[in-house]
């Protein structure tokens, strides 16, 4: 694994003088980095990786720390690897708190800037292990946070179980501490994204999968919109495909600028990267054909 910094706009890349390792006595190898997450300046960045574990750097990415408050946390060996590996792909920071999102560990918060982790997922349920609501052990998908709402946070978990309905779209307004359902009116409550509209905490997005295929439902694609917190949802479809249309968006192949009135962008597997102006009222495919789209990000320059 590398890591590559750019400070022209990615006209030219430098490779980094080291990536995240862990020590040489702990038996662990780097298999992936699945997130990266400025700090306070721009020299610190935390790294989400897999096997799950976290590090910090604070020359820029040329030298790395373990953070061993969840690196090395009592749960771990008992974490076990989701579909797409056993990685920390998530992290939401909120001054001295931070929040991780670990397939398959749940949801962990630390309130004193990452030196103890604890896990937070009460609310979260799990559909895979006898206890549907684990004290840690769910696929947590995505966590977001907006800054203009403290203490609030939106989670997209694994949901997709007849059995427990309902545990896949969640919010907190605790600090992480406590999760609520908020999957009522939509087709699925399974999925991978969920982004926060840049000017307003309480307009949120999502994109509801077909659990078994992690495609979009009877192959009509649409994001879902709540402009409540949740409370109530619309389907957004204007410019989208009818039919016929099977695709996936994985956890972080959705965004949105920061433009006064901002668009959506969203990546799928199959290729395409689709535009939704105003906020997703209407939709039009910027790019097809491309290779399998993993993570969108927007930037105004």
């Amino acid at each position: 694994m590398k890591i590559l910094t750019s400070t022209d706009l990615g006209t030219k890349f430098k490779e980094t003088k080291s990536t995240p390792a862990f020590p040489k006595e702990d038996g662990r190898a780097l298999a992936n980095i699945w997130s990266l997450e400025p700090g306070e300046d721009n020299k610190e960045l935390w790294a989400g990786v897999e096997p799950a574990a976290l590090f910090r750097s604070e020359d820029g990415g040329n030298s790395w720390e373990m953070i061993a408050g969840i690196s090395n946390h009592k749960h771990s060996k008992d974490w076990h690897p989701g579909a797409g590996g056993l990685c920390l792909h998530t992290i939401v920071r909120d001054g001295n708190r931070i929040h991780l999102g670990i397939s398959t560990g749940g949801h962990y918060l630390s309130e004193d800037g990452g030196q103890t982790f604890e896990a937070a997922n009460t609310g979260v349920g799990a559909g895979f292990v006898p206890n549907p609501y684990p004290e840690f052990g769910q696929c947590v998908h995505k966590i977001a946070r907006h800054p203009d709402a403290p203490g609030r946070l939106y989670m997209q978990n694994h949901g997709g179980w007849p059995d427990r309905p309902g545990i896949g779209v969640l919010r907190s307004d605790d600090y992480g501490h406590t999760w609520e359902s908020i999957a009522e009116g939509l087709p699925s409550d399974f999925g991978f994204p969920i982004v926060i509209h840049p000017h307003d905490p309480d307009t949120i997005y999502v994109v509801p999968l077909e659990p078994m295929t992690r495609t979009c439902p009877e192959g009509k694609p649409a994001i879902w919109r709540s402009t409540n917190g949740g409370r109530k949802w619309k389907r957004l479809t204007k410019g989208l495909p009818k039919q016929e249309s099977f695709f996936t968006v994985l956890r972080d192949g959705m965004t949105m600028d920061q433009l006064d009135s901002p668009a959506v962008y969203f990546g799928t597997t199959t290729g395409q990267l689709w535009m939704g102006h105003d906020g997703g009222d209407e939709w039009s495919c910027l790019f097809d054909s491309l290779p399998p789209i993993n993570c969108v990000k927007a930037a105004v320059v």
